[in-house]
């Protein structure tokens, strides 16, 4: 081995890292918040601890991209690392609700960074060659740390406490900071240009003001409420002061010209559809775990390993095969083992083993899994080094604002088909038996995931409160279907582009075709 292929390896490891805490991060902390409100108190704001990372995050990612391809990737890389580590150690330290959500805010501005610019990186650093394989790599990581966080979650808080949640980012972060710093030698040269200050600010308030509204609608006010509406509306206010700035700007935050490429375009489309349906997976089978087979919280993270290994599988897989499969037969692969794997959930009961819903994960993780390293090289495709990452921050973005609006909106129909249904299998279990059922206002349904408390519900009554949670459930992923199918039709526009090799890369250069430029980008 060579020294620059060592030194390469070693760009990687810091890469892979910092995606690691990145992506793992609200899935862990979900996990530790029951103990984190028992012992900080004021249940009533722990929805900001979500919120405000998220919030922080999802407004930075455009900008770190349009930023490092203006000033470089290695200084905004480190300079996200730095703030997230602060951020984390601040966390850990909390001694209120309120210090815990302002620290999440912090590590938020530095969790922003760090998945866009890391894949942005790595087409910076390989060849067309090898930078299937490296993205492959890249989403198999960012899809395990995602389904494997809620695992590492409960045993972290269960073992040595929740402030640990927040420490281990620390150490994995310090070692990730040496190595981007001591063997990434940035060799791109970078354009400076004028900081769109209005798009930012514009992009920032409107990103705000939905956040704020999905993560607080239907929980601390209701969703007709004025504070609701009236973020609601100053979204679609800002969005629009957005996108007129931007037409205007010579050198916006998002460049819209990139959308007039159809393999660009379809590629966003596509992130927000399986960031949507994939944090359902996440999301529900650990409840449907717990609440209808009578699972730990440990086992209900376990479960999810299939999951993750399929996932892990499809991302590879992908990474490996871009540069001599089209993007678009691929994603159909992803997108028919995808739906199956929905299908088949959506199928489950009560009495579904759990060898067959270990199956049925694998396939879904496995369909999910391509969309990990396919659709960042497809927003990437043929785009010169000084458009990459703001073309890469946008698909990240995409993604988790799909992720977002997924679990508010499938979360929002789950809760209502369960209550709905609760009610009427208490009511059937009051007909069968007036000392069988017990008050519908006295049923709390977090009894279904204490085992001494669930041990206390009479038979008859478990076995029809499980079986409305499982239908509830599942009714979620034949919901998911909606999507996913969409995202079929869309896969059908994205042509027949693949990856392309150095010496196609050459030639497109010898010819005089500069990659990622239309004849009318940058024009107005």
């Amino acid at each position: 081995m060579n020294a620059k292929d060592s030194n390469l390896k070693l760009v990687v490891t810091g890469l892979l890292l910092g995606i690691l805490m990145a992506a793992m991060d609200n899935t862990i902390v979900a996990t530790a918040m029951g103990t984190i409100v028992s012992d900080l108190g004021r249940y009533d704001l722990f929805v900001w601890v979500t919120a405000a990372y998220m919030v922080a995050v999802m407004a930075g990612m455009p900008i770190y991209g349009k930023l490092s391809d203006m000033y470089g990737r290695k200084r905004f890389f480190l300079f996200g690392l730095i703030v997230f580590l602060v951020g984390s150690a601040l966390c850990g330290i909390a001694q209120s609700m309120e210090q815990l959500i302002f620290y999440r805010v912090i590590q938020g501005i530095g969790g922003g960074a760090l998945l866009p610019i890391a894949f942005t990186i790595i087409f910076d650093i390989f060849p067309p060659e090898r930078r299937g394989r490296m993205t492959g790599l890249l989403g198999a990581v960012f899809g395990a740390s995602s389904v494997f966080g809620p695992l590492l979650g409960a045993l972290i808080t269960d073992s040595i406490g929740w402030h640990w949640v927040f420490y281990i980012n620390v150490p994995i972060g310090i070692v990730s900071i040496v190595l981007i710093a001591r063997c990434y030698k940035e060799s791109l040269a970078h354009t400076k240009q004028r900081i769109d200050w209005g798009g930012a600010v514009t992009l920032v308030l409107a990103i705000v003001c939905l956040m704020f509204a999905l993560e607080l609608g239907g929980k601390t006010y209701g969703w007709d409420s004025v504070q609701i509406i009236g973020l609601l509306a100053g979204f679609v206010v800002f969005f629009a002061a957005f996108f007129m700035v931007e037409r205007r700007a010579a050198e916006p935050i998002i460049s819209f010209w990139m959308f007039r490429r159809r393999l660009f375009a379809t590629a966003q489309l596509l992130a927000f559809f399986y960031g949507a349906t994939f944090i359902i997976l996440a999301v529900f089978i650990p409840i449907f775990v717990q609440a209808v087979y009578g699972g730990s919280a440990t086992n209900a993270g376990l479960i999810l390993t299939p999951l993750m290994l399929g996932s892990v599988a499809g991302s590879m897989i992908g990474g490996v095969f871009q540069t001599r499969v089209p993007f678009r037969t691929l994603m159909l692969i992803s997108v028919v083992c995808y739906f199956a794997g929905m299908l088949l959930l959506g199928g489950m009961s009560p009495e579904t083993s759990r060898a067959l819903l270990t199956v049925y994960m694998v396939i879904a993780g496995f369909g999910m899994g391509f969309s990990f390293s396919l659709l960042p090289s497809a927003s990437l495709h043929k785009l010169e080094p000084r458009y990459r990452g703001s073309a890469n921050s946008t698909n990240a973005f995409l993604r988790s604002l799909g992720m977002t609006l997924g679990v508010t909106v499938f979360g929002t129909i789950q809760g209502k088909l369960f209550a709905g249904r609760l009610e009427s299998a208490l009511g059937a279990a009051a007909g069968a038996g007036a000392d069988a059922a017990p008050p519908l206002g006295s049923l709390d349904p977090q009894q279904l995931f204490q085992p001494e408390q669930r041990a206390a519900i009479p038979e008859a009554v478990l076995e029809r409160v499980t079986a409305a949670m499982s239908s509830s459930i599942t009714d979620i992923f034949l919901w998911a279907l909606v999507p996913i199918g969409l995202a079929a039709i869309t896969i059908l526009f994205m042509g027949g582009d693949r990856v392309q090799t150095s010496q196609e890369e050459a030639a497109d250069r010898a010819a005089d075709r500069r990659p990622g430029e239309v004849k009318t980008a940058g024009t107005k």
